[in-house]
């Protein structure tokens, strides 16, 4: 049974403190493993790790093919600035074979999960005799795994598997007890920029967790333009979290006076604390026109662009 802190109740120089002294316990004198993807959770563990261990703490980014536009540089800028070296690692091609075929939302989970922890990481820890790996596992995570209501990557002793066993390291998980607004406070406290502690949360299986059906370079690479479009127009709005999901029915529209049968877009933008609730957020009609009509003149085959209106529960954040 984990045991939370929330938000209002967490003391960040104490819990700095408290996992210091754990990571270092844990570590001892051997050298550690960082996974960072440059979000609020993985970027705050990070900044703890190196409090704790220094150069005995190595920081690798995962170029999986599924980030966001200029993610990785984006990513390495910002640590360097903060004195981290970020390694990136190209594995590209091993996260598309993984998912080539497969639609089912739980299956690519699974598939990015094994391509992550034993083939990419699994490398990464064997080649550098670490024994441990440094995660950023918030208590949400957990909670949603456990409920059934998605498989979340990084959750793995809460399901009865010893990461050991599975996959040759053990990994720590020193934001556990928290939720997003404890990680996003304990973040600022640590030394991020607002940049970084007050980014708006983003998947672990990253645009994979917004393409429905069958996820290919092309479909990303869909998803990805239209995203960038949707974070430009709502970066100012305040929300928690927002978003575009490729859709994998085709519609029909029109293009320079004839049928077009295309894609379809679907915007969501959330208010929330923790993501456990959220509620659509009520943007301007202009707003959303403005959008929809940058996202079909910008991304090529897009006809259609939807707005979810529904609010957690029933929906979710993500769509896969």
């Amino acid at each position: 049974m984990i045991t939370e802190i929330t938000a209002q109740e967490l003391d960040v120089n104490q819990f700095i403190e408290e996992k210091i002294e754990e990571i270092r316990g844990a570590v001892g004198g051997d050298t550690a493993i960082n996974a960072l993807s440059g979000g609020v959770d993985s970027s705050t563990v990070t900044m703890l790790g190196h409090r704790a261990l220094g150069d005995r703490l190595r920081t690798v980014f995962v170029e999986n093919g599924i980030m966001r536009e200029g993610e990785a540089a984006q990513v390495v800028g910002f640590f360097k600035k903060l004195g981290v070296t970020v390694e990136v690692v190209d594995a590209r091609k091993e996260f598309f074979g993984a998912l080539e075929g497969i639609v089912d939302p739980e299956q690519k989970r699974e598939a990015i999960t094994q391509t992550f922890y034993k083939q990419v990481f699994g490398r990464i820890v064997r080649d550098s005799g670490a024994k441990c790996l440094l995660q950023g596992t918030i208590l949400t995570d957990v909670d949603e795994t456990v409920a059934g209501i998605k498989r979340q990557h990084n959750v793995f002793e809460q399901l009865g598997i010893d990461p050991q066993q599975a996959f040759g390291y053990r990994i720590l998980e020193p934001l556990i007890q928290l939720r997003k607004d404890g990680v996003r406070k304990l973040g600022k406290a640590l030394g991020l920029p607002e940049a970084l502690f007050d980014r708006i949360p983003f998947p672990g299986p990253a645009l994979a967790a917004r393409v429905v059906g069958a996820v290919t370079q092309e479909r990303i690479e869909t998803v990805r333009k239209a995203t960038a479009i949707v974070e430009g127009f709502l970066k100012d709005s305040g929300a928690f979290q927002y978003m575009a999901i490729l859709h994998e029915d085709r519609v029909t529209g029109m293009r320079d006076g004839k049928r077009e049968f295309g894609l379809q877009i679907e915007v969501r933008c959330w208010e929330s604390v923790d993501a456990r609730t959220a509620s659509p957020t009520r943007l301007s009609f202009d707003v959303l026109e403005a959008m929809a009509g940058e996202i079909t003149g910008k991304v090529p085959g897009v006809v259609s662009v939807t707005y979810n209106i529904a609010s957690k529960p029933p929906s979710t954040l993500e769509v896969v």
